[in-house]
């Protein structure tokens, strides 16, 4: 389960991505644009540490973003080019945020979500029993009993798709969803009742 507190973030997570966004040249957002969010998910990391997020958005009657978030209690070495921003939070202090693929533990639960056929995980009240309600789903279509563990990556953006390089095979990030999409074992998001596309693919 991801743990999730009930907390005030500066800036808030959508503002955040709205900011980054324009300075991708595959988003096709244009500066000053608020985004709107249509789902997301989380994964767990297996140590506890970092936060997984994927928020799924859109700008106007555009297509559909895949925007993946890792949340760090302390900077990520050599992943400065990957900063998205850094941010308050009410509870963890302060935090740095950064475009997942950019992250090894992102590639690490992505890569076992797809080689063994995980899903999204169930959103646990930091406060107390009880989950909360998810905004979105994801699943993986492989059957491998196990995943190895991916410690170090190599992330390169081509067009509209980030490959990353993992050591036990490649990923390939799809950032603007509806598009083509390579032949492997994939993830799957899912958002409102009927929404649903490719957001990631293991390359054979």
């Amino acid at each position: 389960m991801a743990v999730i507190h009930e907390a005030t973030l500066t800036p808030g997570k959508i503002d955040a991505i709205s900011a980054w966004l324009p300075r991708q040249p595959w988003s096709g957002v244009p500066a000053g644009t608020t985004v709107e969010q249509v789902g997301r998910f989380r994964f767990d990391d297996p140590d506890g540490q970092v936060g997984v997020e994927t928020y799924l958005v859109r700008a106007g009657d555009g297509p559909v973003l895949h925007v993946p978030l890792t949340y760090r209690g302390a900077p990520l070495a050599g992943a400065e080019a990957f900063l998205v921003t850094e941010m308050e939070h009410s509870v963890l202090g302060h935090r740095w945020v950064y475009d997942a693929v950019g992250d090894p533990v992102y590639a690490d639960v992505l890569r076992r979500a797809i080689a063994t056929g995980g899903h999204e995980a169930e959103l646990e009240r930091a406060s107390g029993p009880g989950t909360y309600e998810k905004e979105g789903r994801a699943s993986g279509d492989g059957s491998d009993p196990t995943s190895p563990t991916v410690t170090s990556i190599d992330a390169r953006t081509e067009g509209t798709v980030t490959t990353v390089a993992t050591g036990h095979g490649t990923l390939a990030v799809l950032r603007v969803l509806g598009n083509d999409v390579p032949a492997g074992a994939s993830l799957t998001a899912g958002w409102s009742t009927d929404g649903s596309a490719v957001v990631a693919v293991l390359l054979p």
